[in-house]
């Protein structure tokens, strides 16, 4: 008989509700969840694929270990032996040397995130690196300076606001990114229903763009520039009003101070986003509600932690704070503001380069130059979580000869992917399936106060081990005792009890479309603040100091510019083993402006060679007029077709990497993200 599950999606930040139906171990149907006040019955395609991945037969179920240019299968028992006596006799020579990296899937997965510490802690490390360098560090960074806490995020309140303007991101695509927004089409049209305005400033003609009322192209890296111009057309037009939150701001003055050298004219032109527009952006969000965000675009460049910091100068100078149609703040079931500390930065440097660590981290761009080098504190022994790195960082193909000279890899990963191929050992979790789910880092990002959890649907096949399990295993075996501690189960389930609603694993267990808090509430400021005076800190000197940096910096006119982009029907490197999803035209294409086309005679369908100071790829060329002039983009997470890499699917849709093409020499220096878009770059015609 077949049955029905509820069950959250974890592939994105969107955490869809979704009802499988199964009958035995087969998935019979994906459907989305109607009663679930989040989603409210939404899916994208990337759901269906949750099938894909459980019964995936390219899928690892068992601990590998290269032997030669081989693989052998191997117990857990051996494989934690194995790894443990070579990390100790690492450690013995030199206790400087292993490393972390971790994956973006890890943000996805509660588990991993109360038990990843065990496993830091057994190998010694402070050298980490994730995807937070790759991705959003520069909002948590100015979240930190600003509000007093990495984890303090302001939402959109986009089922309220009349103006939504959204820098450098397409929740078309994603349905959010460092905001849970699942249904954002739907959403969006009754924003415009009842007479609101969706704004899209992105140097691409997005999804999202070709959906809103106003798409306002922008020279890539020029997002700084253009904040400036509206911070300083609101000031010169009288339209600064912070309302109720003034006497809770600190440093307000010179905030300002620094913003008024700079030339309202020069920046908008930089940005190469006319007065006219900025003027009427200016005065919409002046007239409020209304909430501007920014994400991957603005937050992947040289200047993206003052670009971050200028959004939301932006919102408090019109009083778009805490304010309904605003940027608020949830309060959810597990508030993690409350249960994790705030984080750090610049207490200690890499080696190499001298990066500041920053929330715990380095650079991921700098990690090839740690393996490299000789001397104490060279990376000899490297354990990546759920990453792919050759795929998603900078100069991928200099990370993967890195890798290649490692003493010890273990990947805790259920593929043979690019960067697994390089492991010495392999340790793959249990089906998607098989695991349980919490949204423990998302849904305090949701565009409503809402808890669910997710139990398993299949009991867990024989002999496997879930991701958590992995890594207090690993972690054991390290420090030579037992595994022992509490289940993240019983972790998550006091969390819930001493959280704001005091509600617990039980309760969520009877509720299957989980449980609505309600939508946000104004009144969270300042009370949420987590800073020393309760204020805003609206000019961090570092930030401030960096102004310099901007002011001096050129923007380049003349040449192409590279950017990424994202799809619907993929998510990072890992969903497209996937058949129904990489099914039909190629999207691993290089988009062009006609003109740039033409200017190099490309044609549609044509063979291109891009090529940056990193390296170079050839890739199909797509000629559309949604590319701003100057500008070209590929898609991030393809280039599949490395030699050793097990994905039959991926295989026949390889794709290249964008990431043979990014510089690991371009960082923004206050959040050590890597500066993925706006890559300099030549464009010419093959053959």
């Amino acid at each position: 008989m077949p049955i029905t599950h509820h069950r959250t999606c974890h592939l994105c930040e969107a955490n869809c509700g979704l009802l499988i139906a199964v009958e035995g171990r087969q998935v019979l149907s994906i459907k989305g969840d109607p009663d679930n006040a989040l989603s409210r019955g939404h899916i994208c395609p990337k759901a269906t694929a949750i099938a894909d991945l459980q019964d995936d037969p390219d899928r690892l179920r068992t601990p590998m270990k290269r032997v030669g240019e081989s693989w052998e299968t191997i117990g857990w028992e051996q494989a934690f032996a194995e790894i443990a006596a070579r990390t100790n006799a690492i450690l013995s020579r030199d206790p400087k040397s292993t490393a972390l990296y971790i994956g973006n899937p890890n943000a996805h997965n509660y588990a991993n995130g109360l038990v990843i510490g065990e496993l830091k802690k057994a190998i010694q490390t402070r050298t980490v690196f994730s995807a937070s360098t790759l991705d959003q560090m520069p909002h948590q960074v100015v979240n930190l300076l600003l509000y007093g806490h990495s984890g303090l995020w302001g939402v959109p309140d986009i089922d309220r606001t009349e103006t939504m303007i959204i820098m450098g991101g397409n929740p078309m695509a994603s349905n959010g990114s460092t905001w849970t927004v699942p249904d954002f089409r739907n959403r969006a049209k009754a924003l415009r229903a009842r007479g609101g305005e969706l704004i899209v400033i992105d140097p691409r003609r997005s999804e999202t763009a070709k959906s809103a009322d106003r798409h306002v192209f922008i020279r890539p890296g020029g997002d700084a520039w253009f904040l400036i111009a509206l911070l300083l057309t609101l000031d010169t037009r009288g339209l600064v009003n912070p309302g109720r939150l003034t006497p809770h701001l600190h440093g307000w003055d010179e905030a300002w101070l620094a913003l008024r050298q700079f030339d309202a004219a020069d920046c908008a032109d930089r940005a190469g986003v006319s007065l006219d527009e900025i003027a009427h952006i200016a005065l919409r969000m002046a007239q409020g509600p209304a909430a501007l965000y920014g994400r991957i675009g603005t937050s992947t460049q040289s200047f993206a932690t003052v670009t971050s910091w200028l959004i939301a100068l932006a919102n408090i100078a019109t009083g778009q704070i805490d304010r309904e149609g605003g940027l608020m703040f949830t309060l959810p079931a597990v508030d993690t503001v409350a249960t994790l500390g705030p984080g750090k930065t610049g207490r200690f440097h890499s080696r190499v380069s001298g990066h500041a660590e920053v929330l715990g981290e380095f650079p991921a761009a700098c990690m090839a130059e740690e393996i490299e080098t000789p001397g104490e504190g060279q990376i000899c022994a490297l354990f990546v979580v759920a990453g792919n790195p050759v795929l998603s960082s900078p100069n991928g193909r200099r990370l993967d000869a890195a890798l290649s000279g490692l003493e010890l890899m273990v990947s805790v990963d259920m593929y043979i992917n690019e960067t697994a191929r390089r492991a010495h050992y392999i340790l793959p979790p249990a089906g998607p399936l098989e695991k349980d789910h919490y949204g423990l880092f998302l849904l305090p990002i949701a565009v409503r106060n809402f808890a669910t959890y997710s139990p398993p649907v299949f009991k867990m096949s024989e002999g496997a081990l879930a991701d958590w399990e992995i890594l207090r295993g690993l972690a054991a075996a390290i420090e030579d005792r037992e595994p022992s501690g509490p289940t993240p189960t019983e972790m998550l389930d006091a969390m819930l009890q001493s959280g704001p609603y005091q509600t617990s694993l039980a309760a969520l267990s009877e509720a299957p479309n989980g449980i609505d808090f309600g939508a946000l509430k104004t009144g969270q400021m300042p009370e949420r603040l987590r800073t020393p005076d309760k204020k805003f800190a609206c000019a961090p000197s570092a930030i401030i100091a960096d102004l310099a940096r901007l002011a001096s910096s050129a923007i380049a006119t003349d040449g192409l510019r590279l950017i990424g982009r994202r799809h619907l029907r993929s998510n990072n490197s890992w969903l497209h083993n996937s058949a129904r999803l990489v099914k039909g035209p190629d999207r691993c294409t290089l988009l062009i402006n006609p003109d740039d086309a033409r200017a190099r005679n490309l044609g549609d369908g044509s063979l291109a060679e891009v090529s940056s100071r990193a390296g170079s790829v050839q890739i199909a060329v797509e000629v559309t007029d949604d590319m701003m002039p100057g500008t070209v983009s590929i898609p991030h997470g393809w280039g599949h077709a490395l030699p050793g890499v097990r994905l039959t699917v991926a295989g026949a849709h390889a794709g290249v990497s964008i990431n043979d093409l990014t510089d690991e020499t371009l960082i923004d220096p206050l959040s050590g993200t890597s500066a993925l878009n706006g890559v300099p770059v030549e464009v010419r015609a093959c053959g």
